[in-house]
C-alpha cells in the first residue's frame, strides 16, 4: 500500500432528478437557477473571454451528450479534470503551473463554484472551466471514450457509515467508468484522511487489473486543497495514491 505522511446506473434524467430531490434549497439545483436540461447554449466559448472578465463556468446546450471539448477549452491541449474542486486551491494552482494543459473542475455546489470563477478570472487563467454537475454523472455520461490525460479526486465525501458506502464517489464501477475516459499512460490522484476509504480505494483500483499503482506525487503546501489544510493542521494524516492507466 503506497502512501504518504458510487456511481450506480440511472439514466440522465433520473439522476439529475435525484440531484435536484438532494440539493438543499438556493444550492446547485435551486428552482431559482435552470437546471442543467433548461441552460441555455453555452456562454463561456471564444477568444479572451477572461480578459474581459467573462465567466469561465461551461454551460452545455444539452447535458445528455457528450462533450465536444473543442466547444469547452479554446486550445487542444491535454485535459485534466478535478473532480469535486471545492473552493479551487489544487486546481487553481495546477492550472497556474501547467499553462500548456486545459483544467475542468466539476463540483455541484454553485457557491464553491462561483467563488472559483471569481479566482480563475482574477488570474486570467484561460485554461481553467468550471461545471456545476455531480462528479459521477460527468464521467459516465458525458465525458467521451480516451479523451482525459488525468483525473484528481481529492478528499471525497468517504460516507462513513455502512449503510451510506454505496454513495461513494469511487466504486469497481466508476473505475471501468475512468479507465474508458482515459488516454493511455493517463493517471488517477486519490487523496483521503480517512483509512478506511483509502484501503476500499486502493482495492478498487486494484481489483480492476486496469491500472498500476504508481508513487503519487508530492505537492507544495499552496497546492492543498481547504480540506488537506484543515486535516493537516488538526494532525491527521493524509493517504495518497496514483493509479496509471495500462
Amino acid at each position: 500500500m503506497k502512501s504518504t505522511v458510487s456511481s450506480r446506473s440511472l439514466s440522465g434524467k433520473d439522476l439529475l432528478h435525484k440531484l435536484r430531490a438532494m440539493e438543499p434549497a438556493g444550492s446547485t439545483f435551486d428552482a431559482a437557477e435552470p437546471a442543467p436540461s433548461d441552460v441555455p447554449a453555452p456562454s463561456c466559448t471564444g477568444p479572451g473571454r477572461n480578459e474581459l472578465g467573462a465567466s469561465v463556468i461551461y454551460k452545455a446546450a444539452s447535458w445528455f451528450e457528450l462533450l465536444d471539448w473543442r466547444a469547452v477549452f479554446e486550445r487542444d491541449q491535454p485535459i485534466e479534470i478535478d473532480l469535486g474542486c471545492g473552493k479551487g486551491s489544487f486546481l487553481l494552482w495546477a492550472a497556474n503551473m501547467r499553462r500548456d494543459r486545459n483544467f475542468l473542475g466539476v463540483e455541484r455546489l454553485l457557491r464553491r463554484l462561483r467563488r472559483v470563477d471569481r479566482k480563475a478570472v482574477r488570474s486570467r487563467l484561460n485554461n481553467v472551466r468550471l461545471i456545476r454537475l455531480e462528479a459521477a454523472y460527468l464521467v459516465t455520461k458525458l465525458v467521451p471514450d480516451g479523451s482525459v490525460s488525468d483525473y484528481h479526486v481529492l478528499f471525497p465525501d468517504p460516507w462513513p457509515k455502512r449503510r451510506h458506502q454505496a454513495r461513494r464517489l469511487i466504486s469497481p464501477d466508476f473505475v471501468t467508468e475512468l479507465h474508458r475516459t482515459m488516454t493511455l499512460g493517463g493517471t488517477v490522484n486519490c487523496a483521503t484522511d480517512h483509512l478506511e476509504y483509502f484501503e476500499w480505494i486502493q482495492r478498487a483500483f486494484q481489483t480492476s487489473g486496469r491500472f498500476a499503482e504508481t508513487e503519487p506525487v508530492a505537492l507544495p503546501p499552496e497546492a492543498r486543497t481547504d480540506f488537506e489544510k484543515e486535516f493537516v493542521a488538526a494532525g491527521k494524516q493524509v493517504y495518497r495514491c496514483q493509479w496509471l492507466k495500462r
